[in-house]
């Protein structure tokens, strides 16, 4: 196929490049050159090697003076000199340029026009590709002619190897961000996600200087045009719970607050597959097909049916499509202001209980505390879920300091009355290893019972420990579930657990006191 774009200006000088090919070219790429293989159900399956989530520890942001007072640096954002950038840039150029073909992805970034970021991927990998085409919003054949430069360009060349002699990079993968070049290299992880997470930093960096708040985040907007966000990290719940059947998708991850309501960052969906049944999650299920990416799943050899129970391979099991296979998806992907918020946490001491209603300066504790469990396999060796505490659900993905979000989010919650909920999606009856997960049946209930206004009518008691508002009643909830005391076997056993949490929040909060 003939090249339609030059990269000459990047340095790169290979001859067969691939501009926005369509998701049938890059199966046909990803069949013959990238050992990829088709499922029954139509979707392109690929293996990203030895990385199979985030390497949040081989984060990068180089150290400038125009953007360092704006950084919240340390374990989340670690500098790196515009030297080492440098190196880490023409490591990855010598890759591609020894690649027989080169693909790239202009996209944009934020379904707002006010806000929108034009991203352009260059990657030697179809799926990678394909990936991308599916989280960008698309653009059409006029857009895509008239295009331009892009804002920020991300250089993935994972396949190869970072190397560690290089002043900032402690192991074979590094993941870096030039802000003063709108540059983003990635060496040695070939998970798809960094990508994704890359563009998110970008948006983190980037809207709070336009009175934006971003935000790790799902969201959905109901008949009435009520409009729901659901925080929560990887594995808590916001890809399921937002893509509801009664409501209507408007984004499953990254979404931007702006005056005028929100905005969902992506054009796409990322949605963990491990243990995914059309029973539980239809919408999901169903979007698995032609045009559809599956991350690291097994299937049978023979019938190529997913075993989407297998995790041999990974607990991270991933699928990515675009949001429109999604039903009840709106396009444009905006809302207007949140009438209710929603934080998703997965409590690894099953001792929170399923739901609670939160005051506003709760709400702000809960978001800066950023309470859950890291779910196995969502980070390089993370085995099993661990209790961890992530300012604004999303440390990972921060940019500046959490209070930079946290002031956002309170004063466009108190601007527009908008009521904020805990739910937790995590374990009941004991911790992790004893209790069981909370059945998914019942958080929807839960969760419909916030949207129809029921809950914020039940009675509430207050929890001693934590001094949450735990409603008595909920519709479709078991009552001994709502209070998590009594799912347990061992009173005491629950007091000195729920006492060891409680002390873990204060102990958090203190640090941004």
């Amino acid at each position: 196929m003939a090249q339609d774009i030059s990269l000459q200006q990047y340095g790169l000088d290979v001859g067969d490049v691939h501009r926005n090919l369509s998701p049938a070219a890059l199966y046909e790429h990803g069949l013959a050159y990238d050992g990829s293989s088709i499922t029954s159900a139509g979707a392109l399956v690929a293996i990203s090697g030895a990385k199979t989530g985030r390497s949040p520890k081989d984060k990068r942001i180089v150290d400038n003076p125009e953007s360092h007072d704006n950084v919240w640096w340390g374990n989340i954002n670690m500098p790196i000199s515009s030297d080492s950038f440098e190196k880490n840039r023409e490591i990855a150029l010598n890759y591609l340029n020894g690649r027989e073909r080169l693909y790239v992805v202009d996209g944009f970034a934020g379904w707002d026009p006010r806000y929108r970021l034009k991203i352009r991927i260059i990657c030697s990998r179809p799926y990678h590709a394909l990936f991308m085409h599916n989280m960008l919003m698309r653009p059409t054949a006029e857009e895509l002619e008239a295009f331009g430069q892009p804002d920020y360009v991300i250089f993935n060349a994972g396949a190869q190897p970072a190397d560690p002699a290089v002043d900032g990079v402690d192991s074979d993968a590094s993941v870096a961000i030039n802000f003063e070049k709108s540059e983003f290299v990635i060496l040695g992880t070939q998970y798809a996600g960094e990508m994704k997470k890359g563009v998110f930093s970008i948006m983190h960096y980037l809207m709070p200087d336009k009175g934006v708040l971003s935000m790790h985040c799902s969201a959905n907007i109901g008949e009435q045009k009520d409009v729901s966000i659901f925080f929560g990290l990887s594995g808590t719940g916001k890809t399921t719970l937002s893509a509801d059947p009664k409501r209507f998708l408007i984004g499953d991850d990254e979404h931007c607050w702006s005056e005028e309501g929100i905005f969902n960052i992506e054009g796409g969906c990322y949605a963990k597959a491990i243990n995914l049944s059309e029973e539980f999650e239809p919408d999901i299920y169903r979007a698995i097909r032609f045009g559809s990416v599956l991350e690291n799943v097994v299937y049978d050899d023979k019938t190529r049916e997913v075993d989407y129970t297998d995790n041999s391979l990974t607990e991270n099991t991933r699928c990515s499509y675009p949001i429109d296979y999604i039903p009840n998806a709106v396009e444009p992907c905006v809302g207007g202001h949140p009438n209710n918020i929603i934080f998703l946490t997965c409590d690894a001491f099953g001792v929170l209980p399923p739901v609670s209603s939160l005051t506003p300066e709760q709400a702000m504790k809960q978001f800066l505390a950023g309470y859950t469990a890291k779910v196995a396999g969502t980070e390089v060796g993370v085995t099993e879920p661990e209790a961890t505490f992530s300012a604004c659900f999303g440390a990972a993905f921060l940019v500046r300091h959490p209070k930079v979000y946290g002031e956002m989010l309170a004063k466009k919650m108190e601007a527009h009355g908008a009521r904020a909920w805990l739910v937790n999606t995590g374990w009941s009856g004991g911790g992790y290893g004893e209790g069981e997960r909370m059945k998914l049946p019942w958080t929807r209930a839960i969760i419909d019972a916030i949207h129809d206004g029921s809950l914020a009518e039940a009675e509430t008691a207050i929890d001693p420990n934590f001094g949450l508002a735990v409603p008595k009643t909920c519709p479709g909830v078991p009552e001994e579930i709502l209070n998590p005391k009594n799912t347990w076997a061992d009173g005491a056993a629950y007091d000195e657990a729920a006492k060891k949490l409680a002390q873990l929040f204060a102990d958090n909060e203190a640090k941004f006191d």
